[in-house]
């Protein structure tokens, strides 16, 4: 977490229970090849002197046969401000590099966050690309829905 947030920063960690209907339009939002199955979304919110930095979401899924792990940081803006792989159990060959995690950063959720789109496929590595890809639409989706860093609805 200190790789998203480093001191003097304050880590919250919190908690959203999605609805039905929230569930439903995170799923519209990433797109119809991306998976979204848990209605439960644990993220950590980065604050610095109260004032929030960004939102930090731990994603693990498949990518051929066994799973990897990966930290995305949403910036205040909305953006995707990093991409870190945290476990790979793939073969080393498949794991992407540093240099093609690095088109992510700066990204939102729209057309071009695809394949098909502007990001740049990883040659002898289709399905971790896709995998990633695929990951941080449904991260962006989730955060949108989420709104963690909304201020809260007054009473």
């Amino acid at each position: 977490m200190r790789l998203a947030f480093p001191r003097p920063a304050v880590i919250e960690r919190r908690t959203a229970f999605l609805t039905e209907d929230q569930l439903a339009r995170v799923k519209t939002l990433a797109g119809a090849d991306v998976e979204v199955m848990s209605r439960v979304v644990t993220y950590y919110v980065g604050l610095r002197e109260g004032s929030p930095l960004g939102v930090a979401y731990f994603d693990r899924h498949r990518v051929r046969t066994l799973n990897e792990v990966l930290m995305f940081v949403v910036s205040a803006d909305g953006r995707l401000e990093r991409v870190d792989i945290l476990d790979f159990q793939e073969p080393p060959d498949y794991r992407a590099s540093p240099g093609w995690l690095g088109q992510l950063p700066g990204r939102r959720l729209d057309d071009a966050l695809s394949l098909k789109g502007s990001v740049v496929n990883l040659t002898g590595a289709t399905l971790t690309s896709r995998a990633i890809t695929r990951a941080s639409r449904r991260v962006l989706a989730l955060h949108e829905v989420i709104a963690p860093l909304a201020p809260a609805p007054t009473r």
